[in-house]
């Protein structure tokens, strides 16, 4: 199998299945784009680690990288390998000592975990061909954890807010565990220092 690298493009609500998100992963060295439907606590996962937001205790994948360094398991990469009746399926490729281990995985875990240990996610020709989708140029726009794209001149409702509030708000929403509304906080600061 010849691994095509992937990158997570971003994630939005998705249109087809309510309370689900939208994992929208790029190839690399191409213009085809696989989106994923995935639930809202991998979603959220995700957005945390693209954020860059630290939560107060380990989340579960944050739990699983401790677990594995305290143990010296790495994972080197992620692999999307097959694609059937919709849904995709991945392995995590670890390495302890001189040893190679594949462990199954569901691909919102295994892309959640691929940020947390920095590691390559790949892909094959064959879920490209049967996955891929090439968006026009104006589908090009990130987006946010709630799916919109990040356009400058929105209004946001944290615009009224000095930024030493801000910065109190999302201290407390990061201590509630109110990770969306600290990715709104933080999108809102980002803003500003444009």
């Amino acid at each position: 199998m010849q691994k095509k690298k992937l990158n997570i493009l971003g994630l939005s609500v998705s249109q087809t299945q309510s309370g689900a998100y939208a994992l929208v992963l790029a190839e690399e060295n191409g213009d085809r784009r696989i989106p994923i439907i995935i639930g809202p606590v991998e979603a959220q996962a995700i957005a945390i680690q693209l954020e860059g937001l630290k939560p107060p205790r380990p989340l579960t994948h944050d739990l699983f990288k401790n677990m594995a360094f305290a143990f010296d398991i790495n994972v080197s990469e992620v692999i999307i390998y097959k694609l059937e009746e919709g849904i995709f399926y991945s392995e995590l490729v670890c390495a302890l000592g001189d040893d190679e281990v594949r462990i199954d995985s569901r691909t919102s875990d295994a892309v959640a975990l691929a940020l947390r240990f920095k590691c390559p996610i790949y892909t094959n020709e064959s879920i490209l061909e049967k996955a891929g989708i090439v968006m026009d140029s104006e589908g090009e726009s990130p987006v946010d954890f709630e799916g919109e794209s990040n356009k400058q001149g929105s209004q946001s409702e944290f615009e009224n807010y000095t930024e030493n509030e801000l910065n109190e708000m999302i201290n407390e929403a990061i201590n509630n565990e109110d990770y969306e509304r600290a990715s709104k906080i933080r999108d809102e600061l980002n803003r500003r220092k444009k």
